[in-house]
């Protein structure tokens, strides 16, 4: 039994192996994943590390536990723009395409190792689930930059088809220990664990939401320390009543991300560092586990089940559940390809050890040795396939500085940053002449390396990372202008109120925008609504409709000269142009969710039925 005192320095060399590992991982192009798993094969016992391990059910602990909190952190980078994009093809991936995967792979699998149909049914459904951790971390961090809804419906599988693999495996193992009978028993274990999951999910997240939003702590560090046991919570509630913990801690990650609780950039940072911590030390658990001259007498049989699963399961799948959401061909390629594998169907393979099945280390070494070929495979060649069929997208650069607002209260700011790429309407442009709303301030501009403090006269060129602080309401409009001129629709919220200055120049206003308003182009917004309002009708309050757009008086200074306009988007069916007589100021405040139009527009198109409208 190793000392405390050596648990410790192994644990500290394995993390500092697995950051050395990861610069040669990006240096080289080779999968993260791949690499912490021979780095753990190597400190296993047949390797030159010597360490003895061979205890399961203590690496499904630090497996599960691992995946929990990797889950978690990426529930809170996910978008509801990303989930309403993607859940429908997603969801149906997660479910139809497993359950196919599942199939077509067990039945080769028991041919292929002579194994019983229920048995090979069993290797098949441990390996069908595309991995959360390994695409996470390929998407995110590995360089591969696709179109969004592809990323989106591939993120947004991976993190929801656990429950599937789950209730597969163990459904299986329990009809093979005879302790479940095949048929409602199993209809049963898997619909409890999907709705329960869901359930628990979304009511942690939204109390954990609240809690983490309106409980005054002292210090910072609690916020994402409070966030991670909501998290944990979560999982082990749900497992508690029989639901999918995955589910429920993935949702949980969703809900608290998109209600951006206090401190919520310090909560990112905190589970980024964690989500590492955590794959450095699954995988290389697992590589310790594993013993490679187990892994060489089933090389020949694992190949060929990895080659039916990558070539054959996984494709099948794919093109049978994923052809109604009109995928391009080369779109369902990609998600054919992206069936990566990784920590999940590892920790699976250990419930056969532990249940005591018959042929249990069989099944174990071969789903290793296929996780192995697939990281090795499809990991390492995402970016060339993805650029073989078009898909990737160009990416800019991060600034060199960032800002943050740092705040133990939830304060309503955000700030966001711009890259001003060709065609960008804000090109070229004066600050002072951009149209943008009214509180929206630029704060810094970054370019070739260097900090710019921005003045009125300060000109927005090609290649500048604009810096700017906005009240999220509004920042949708503020999106619209750093949009490109040829770039998609972009969806904008209907019946919400934008707060502009009456001295806007209408040139201005229509530039930044995409609008065509009609009227002198050199005349203030001010003077253009007096134009169209009479002497009576010149209140605060009074409306100026053109089309699918309305302006109304905010403010009027001493003189009578507009000071402030509130410009509305209008529903399809109030689209019109006219004057309506003051009859007082509504403001709205519904929330929006919106990203920047640099890489958010691929996917919007009008008619989505989500209260936007598109100009």
């Amino acid at each position: 039994m190793l000392s405390i005192e050596t648990l410790i320095l192994i644990t500290g060399i394995l993390l500092l192996l697995g950051i050395a590992s990861n610069q040669f991982s990006s240096r080289m192009g080779v999968p993260v994943l791949f690499i912490f798993l021979v780095v753990g094969m190597l400190a296993g016992s047949e390797g030159i590390g010597g360490i003895e391990f061979e205890d399961y059910s203590v690496a499904y602990g630090i497996g599960t536990v691992a995946l929990c909190l990797i889950l978690f952190d990426g529930g809170v980078r996910t978008h509801y723009q990303s989930i309403q994009s993607a859940w429908k093809p997603a969801g149906v991936l997660a479910t139809l395409g497993v359950f196919i995967t599942a199939m077509i792979t067990g039945l080769a699998a028991s041919w292929i190792l002579g194994l019983t149909v229920w048995q090979g049914l069993l290797l098949g459904s441990i390996v069908g689930s595309t991995d959360a951790s390994v695409v996470f971390s390929v998407l995110r961090g590995g360089g591969v930059q696709i179109r969004p809804r592809l990323a989106n419906t591939l993120e947004v599988e991976s993190g929801s088809n656990d429950p599937m693999a789950i209730f597969l495996t163990i459904g299986l193992i329990q009809v093979l220990t005879g302790e479940v009978p095949f048929g409602v028993g199993l209809l049963m274990l898997f619909l409890n664990q999907i709705v329960v999951g869901t359930l628990v999910g979304l009511w942690v997240g939204w109390a954990g939401s609240w809690m983490l939003k309106h409980i005054r702590l002292e210090a910072a560090g609690l916020y994402p320390v409070m966030a991670t046991g909501l998290g944990l919570f979560a999982f082990g509630f749900a497992a508690a009543f029989g639901g999918s913990g995955f589910l429920s801690v993935y949702l949980t990650g969703i809900v608290i991300g998109n209600r951006r609780p206090v401190f919520h950039r310090g909560i990112l940072l905190f589970h980024d560092a964690m989500a590492w911590m955590c794959q450095i030390l699954m995988f290389t658990a697992l590589g310790i586990l594993s013993f490679p001259s187990r892994l060489i007498a089933v090389a020949m049989p694992a190949l060929m089940i990895a080659l039916v699963l990558i070539f054959i399961a996984r494709p099948l799948a794919v093109f049978i559940c994923a052809v109604p959401f009109r995928f391009s061909r080369q779109e369902l390629t990609f998600l054919s390809w992206v069936g990566l594998k990784g920590a999940v169907p590892i920790t699976l393979a250990t419930f056969p050890m532990l249940a005591g099945l018959p042929g249990a280390a069989v099944m174990f070494d071969t789903v290793f040795f296929v996780v192995l070929v697939s990281a090795l495979v499809q990991g390492w060649t995402l970016p060339s396939v993805a650029r073989y069929l078009k898909l990737d997208i160009v990416t800019h650069r991060p600034p060199p500085v960032t800002l943050e607002i740092t705040s133990l209260r939830n304060v309503e700011g955000d700030i966001v940053e711009y890259y001003v790429d060709k065609g960008c309407r804000a090109e070229g442009s004066l600050i002072r002449n951009l149209a943008l709303p009214e509180g929206v301030v630029i704060a810094l501009i970054v370019r070739d390396e260097q900090t710019i403090l921005p003045q009125g006269r300060t000109r927005v060129q090609h290649g500048d990372h604009v810096i700017v602080v906005l009240r999220p309401k509004i920042r949708a409009m503020v999106d619209r202008v750093f949009a490109c001129d040829d770039c998609s629709r972009v969806s904008l919220p209907v019946q919400l109120e934008f707060p502009l200055r009456g001295s806007i120049l209408v040139r201005d206003l229509e530039q930044c925008y995409g609008l065509t308003l009609g009227g002198t182009p050199n005349t203030t917004l001010s003077h253009w609504m007096q134009e169209k309002l009479s002497r009576e009708e010149l209140k605060a309050g009074a409306t100026v409709r053109v089309e699918h757009l309305a302006f109304h008086i905010r403010e009027l200074s001493e003189d009578g000269s507009i000071e402030n306009v509130g410009m509305t988007l209008l529903p399809q069916e109030e689209q019109t142009t006219e004057v309506t007589p003051p009859t007082g100021i509504k403001a709205k405040e519904e929330a929006i969710t919106a990203s920047p139009a640099t890489d958010s527009t691929d996917d919007v198109e009008s008619g989505d039925n989500t209260g936007n409208a598109v100009i």
